[in-house]
């Protein structure tokens, strides 16, 4: 089974840009997430352990339908920090690939054209849509891609990526620019990443997270794009056991009868639906 594919205009990222662009928002007064919130991300390796003592309750997830699911890792991360979650999908059913580039530096030489052609692969092999599933900078990569090739992409969930606001709202833009050589400021650039995908798109974020400001993480309202709070930081999204129950959701719905994440029962006592970057 094969996808046709046709020319697109070109973007300074992934090389391509959406026909429309969305009301800028007034971002003037976001930060980077302060002192005491950077503090709070040592809290990752107890939202590990939680994972590992919740496991019996993280079988009851959603099963999945077999679909294929690429996932890629957040800036300066390797695929070993995502094993833990595709594992976990692995055993719901799903069929995942990291993302196989080592650890990630950006956007640097090759590395876009190969995450493209990964997604062409998946596709060819499973003759079924793919989910793409980023964390942190991962997430831009999965929005942008499948805003490339949406006749291939089933659905997208993003971990706390700041795809929207200003870069320098996140302790991470320094970082970012040493290593991937680009800049983090283009406003070209910054206006291309905040047009959403063509596709069912979630973004699972935290007040909470010592990395990014939780408002650079939140869909403008649409039906086609959610947003879902949860407790977590920012290095440990990955491997929370509240977030993944929301991944799991979410990735098991029907193709084509993509649904906005409605908790019931308790359920609600854990997750926040907001509907855009305004809620407080």
């Amino acid at each position: 089974m094969s996808a046709s594919h046709s020319p697109r205009p070109s973007s300074r990222f992934l090389h391509w840009q959406q026909p429309a662009t969305l009301p800028h928002p007034d971002w003037s007064d976001l930060r980077a997430p302060n002192a005491w919130l950077l503090m709070l991300e040592g809290r990752a390796p107890w939202e590990y352990a939680a994972l590992l003592t919740t496991m019996p309750w993280m079988k009851k997830l959603p099963q999945g339908d077999g679909h294929p699911v690429l996932v890629f890792p957040g800036l300066g991360a390797h695929d070993f920090t995502t094993a833990p979650l595709r594992a976990m999908l692995d055993s719901l059913g799903y069929a995942t690939q990291g993302w196989g580039q080592g650890f990630n530096f950006g956007p640097r030489a090759g590395v876009l054209e190969q995450i493209k052609h990964d997604l062409q692969a998946l596709y060819r092999r499973h003759h079924r849509k793919v989910s793409l599933l980023g964390w942190s900078l991962g997430g831009i990569y999965a929005r942008e891609l499948a805003k490339e090739c949406p006749e291939l992409t089933r659905c997208v969930v993003t971990l706390g990526t700041p795809f929207t606001g200003h870069p320098r709202a996140t302790n991470a833009w320094r970082f970012f620019e040493m290593v991937s050589g680009h800049a983090s400021d283009d406003p070209e650039l910054i206006e291309a990443i905040r047009q959403p995908p063509p596709v069912p798109t979630t973004s699972i974020y935290s007040k909470s997270d010592g990395v990014v400001a939780w408002r650079c993480s939140v869909n403008e309202p649409s039906p086609l794009a959610e947003n879902i709070e949860v407790q977590a930081s920012h290095i440990g999204l990955g491997v929370n056991p509240i977030a993944l129950y929301a991944l799991a959701d979410r990735l098991a719905q029907p193709e084509g009868q993509w649904q906005h994440f409605e908790p019931k029962g308790v359920r609600r006592w854990f997750y926040r639906t907001p509907a855009g970057p305004k809620t407080a």
